[in-house]
């Protein structure tokens, strides 16, 4: 046997038996075996081809094996099965052929008389034969044919009836549209009448809200009766489909694991829940298996439970205001609301810790704006309303009973409940709940930078000790909160132009948000908890800001993520509204510096584990897609700034906001350095393109965050007027703009763009109103819907107005110019 291997050339070895051992030219065995096989690209060199094989594909980055469940590839066989028992197998699914064929012969023994002393061989034994591409010794074609027909007898057919099945499919996962009936159009009137908000009954939810039944684990989404839609009209034309698209940017649907209207996340390791799972990327970066976890959602068990929220209630309401017009819920509704706020909105603001949140034991001005959010979610605007009043008449009452209030002794709950019910005002569509809510702005200000300097003596008193879990749990909550109020005031300036009430100067040294592992890590004893703490990666608010306008990557969470973004776009705010903005050309360099910094940065988030029921079209935490929104906003703001539009939005009349729309066309200029800024707009939109806009228009409402429509605002109004100005401007488009007017242009229908003059900028803005407006959580979606249908109708109203003019006085019309046609048809 060692003369044939000797014997045998480099390029097509026999393999050695079990058993065999290496001979050196002198006939003695050596330790190692020779290794004949070398790499391409560098020096090593292997004893086998198919070892040869895998270390290439270090260097060529090839993954051949893909999962047929999900997206993620590999290298190797071997961890394309163990992602398979490890990640898919709590989903009930079919496993990987492999597995199925260990376990059917895995019972029955060969009698003492077989034939075959020959090990049967499993599909990942299979594949490893031929990996790199020489052909089977004679060893291994006995063995492979002994294994054929050993499963021929098992299925009781002939050898050559065997067909090869393909382990993978070639195609990958199958793409499918979601089966389920759409309803008509979902949209709910406007929230009016600030001074009116309690209804005439609310001691009973409204039926076709939702269903009242809940599952533990599956929590579904809220689903207006279809009965009450019936005679609903269908505004929005439907998308061309674009198989690209699909293949490149869409998640696959399932069918038969659509809960509600959520769909499987592409990404997530258990296709059977909604949503997709962080890290990033898992395509990307797999890394090693992670055991993946979702925050359960706290829910009231007993009837006992609900008499302790009500004698809450009523220790807080020293006055008697609610006796006669507040009244709790039955038990299953106050579960559906605890359980919509924290599967829908907790992502997005994850400040409350859902382990410790117990409803009978929080305080009562918190649990009510927490259930009056969740109100909102289910469409149960009445319950909201009076949930929502309910949580700011105890919050008065604990103001003025506090005759020596001071910030440094304000309790945590009480921020956490302003914050909550200041959103809910803010986003109502009413001018007077913008007002009240600005109104006690300055108040939560002060409510933060009292609270933060006693966070930082108690953290000072520890002198270097590491906190134990509880108390990391409560300093941890205490820094969420404030970054929360943070973020919150950021999008009060985005929105409405209001002057940050918080400086970045506030939080310097304070560390950022941990990863949201670690926030819902249960830890089971004092050293597995200091061991997870130290190996988080959390750095100060000052240190990740001179990273980022150093142009140095910095690691933090997918929270820190979304706080840096908001630090970024009020430096941008603050340079274009400082006098020497036109000539501080360094600052502007800086802050693009920062801006591109911040982007590369999100290669290094640190990995969550947790999984987060939402459908998006993301890759990450949602937080990490609403971090994205804001930062297309930054960098338009840079350089178009929409004053105008802001201050009209503080006043809630979709007219004089349409009109501060169609009147900022001066302010959108044509240029280099605006197609930058267009291509963040087409980013934009593209995103609800390639997810599909009427699947968006019915889902984004409780899937996506108020970042979202907020963010888009100026960046649709931004896209219409630029799109305006290259079909109607004297002067010609140049190749450029052309061929970002065509990408824009494929994103829709020839009958979409035909039902309003074949003109780009009026479809775009009246698509974007249409789908914003057709479901409604928050009312000031409402506004802007209505804002941009109005804004459509006077782009194209606009030339018709001119042409109307001119023929009363007698002067020929104008026809569009050459090059304008020219772009319109392209």
């Amino acid at each position: 046997m060692s003369a044939i291997a000797g014997a045998a050339q480099p390029d097509h070895p026999v393999s050695p038996t079990v058993g065999r051992k290496a001979s050196n030219a002198n006939g003695e065995p050596t330790s190692q075996k020779e290794k004949k096989y070398k790499c391409q690209f560098c020096s090593r060199a292997f004893s086998r081809s198919e070892h040869r094989s895998r270390h290439e594909r270090s260097h060529t980055k090839e993954r051949p094996f893909k999962c047929g469940k999900c997206r993620s590839t590999f290298v190797r066989r071997d961890l394309l099965l163990r992602h398979d028992r490890t990640v898919h197998a709590k989903d009930g699914g079919v496993p990987l052929q492999s597995d199925s064929k260990r376990r059917n012969t895995g019972g029955s023994k060969t009698s003492p008389g077989g034939p075959s002393k020959i090990p049967e061989l499993d599909d990942a034994a299979l594949e490893q034969f031929g990996d790199g591409g020489d052909p089977f010794s004679v060893e291994q074609a006995a063995m492979l044919m002994t294994n054929f027909q050993q499963r021929a007898a098992m299925s009781g057919q002939d050898v050559g009836s065997i067909q090869a099945e393909p382990l993978i499919s070639p195609h990958g996962p199958q793409l499918m549209e979601p089966t389920m009936p759409y309803p008509g159009s979902m949209t709910l009137p406007q929230m009016n009448g600030w001074d009116q908000m309690l209804p005439h009954s609310v001691g009973q939810p409204k039926a076709s809200s939702i269903s009242s039944s809940i599952d533990a684990h599956h929590d579904m989404l809220p689903y207006p009766n279809v009965n009450t839609m019936a005679g609903a009209q269908n505004t929005l034309p439907p998308l061309m489909e674009r198989q690209q698209s699909q293949t490149d940017g869409l998640p696959s649907f399932n069918p038969s694991s659509m809960n509600g209207l959520a769909t499987p996340g592409a990404l997530s390791p258990f296709p059977s829940m909604m949503g997709p799972v962080s890290p990033v990327d898992y395509r990307r970066s797999p890394g090693p298996p992670q055991q993946c976890t979702m925050a359960k959602a706290p829910q009231v068990e007993t009837e006992e439970q609900i008499h302790r929220i009500m004698d809450n209630i009523r220790r807080c309401d020293s006055e008697g205001a609610l006796v006669e017009t507040f009244s709790l819920p039955p038990i299953s509704v106050l579960n559906r609301y605890l359980s919509t706020y924290f599967s829908f909105f907790h992502h997005h603001l994850p400040f409350l810790h859902p382990a410790s949140f117990n409803p009978s034991t929080a305080s009562a001005p918190l649990l009510l704006s927490v259930l009056s959010i969740g109100a909102l979610y289910t469409f149960e605007q009445d319950q909201a309303y009076m949930l929502h009043i309910g949580s700011k008449v105890l919050v008065t009452q604990f103001l003025q009973k506090k005759e020596n209030f001071s910030s440094r002794k304000c309790p945590l709950w009480m921020m956490q409940s302003s914050l909550l019910n200041m959103s809910f005002a803010s986003w109502s569509g009413d001018p007077k709940g913008l007002e009240w809510a600005c109104s006690i702005k300055s108040l939560l200000a002060n409510m933060v930078a009292g609270n933060r300097y006693e966070l930082k003596l108690r953290g000072d008193a520890r002198e270097g000790r590491q906190p134990t879990h509880e108390e990391w749990i409560e300093d941890e909550g205490c820094r969420r909160t404030y970054y929360a109020v943070y973020i919150f005031f950021g999008l009060l300036t985005l929105t409405y132009n209001h002057t940050p009430a918080i400086s970045f100067n506030e939080f310097d040294t304070l560390e950022l948000p941990s990863s949201e592992t670690l926030w819902n890590l249960e830890a089971a004893d004092t050293d597995s908890w200091t061991e997870s703490l130290t190996a988080s990666t959390i750095i100060t608010f000052r240190e990740a800001h001179d990273a980022l306008f150093q142009g140095d990557l910095a690691r933090y969470s997918a929270f820190a993520t979304r706080v840096m973004i908001n630090a970024l776009f009020l430096e941008v705010w603050y340079h274009k509204r400082s006098p020497e903005a036109l000539q501080d050309v360094v600052t502007e360099y800086k802050l693009r510096l920062a801006l591109d910094t911040w982007e590369k940065s999100l290669e290094l988030c640190e990995p969550e584990t947790v999984v987060v029921q939402l459908s998006a079209p993301h890759k990450g935490h949602p937080l990490i897609f609403n971090a994205m929104a804001m930062y297309r906003n930054t960098r338009a703001r840079l350089l178009v700034d929409l004053k105008a539009v802001q201050e009209a939005l503080r006043y809630h009349d979709s007219y004089e906001v349409a009109a501060a729309m169609t009147h900022a066309r001066d302010n959108v200029k044509r240029g280099q350095e605006m197609l930058n800024v267009i291509q963040a707009c087409f980013d934009c939109i593209e995103v609800a393109a390639l997810q599909g806009i009427r699947w968006v228009a019915r889902t984004s409402a409780t899937n996506w965050s108020i970042e979202h429509p907020l963010c888009g605002l100026d960046l649709i109004v931004i896209l219409s007027l630029w799109l305006w100005r290259v079909e109607h401007d004297d002067e010609p488009a140049s190749e450029e703009e052309k061929n970002m007017y065509q990408k824009l242009r494929n994103l829709f229908d020839d009958d979409s763009v035909e039902g309003f003059n074949q003109k780009l900028s009026s479809t775009v803005a009246r698509l974007w109103g249409s789908m914003i407006d057709e479901v409604v959580v928050w009312g000031i979606t409402k506004l802007m819907g209505e804002s941009f249908k109005l804004h459509a109708q006077a782009l194209v109203g606009y030339e018709d107005a001119v042409m109307a003019e001119q023929q009363h006085n007698g002067t020929p019309v104008p026809q569009m110019a050459p090059h304008a046609a020219e772009v319109a048809a392209y």
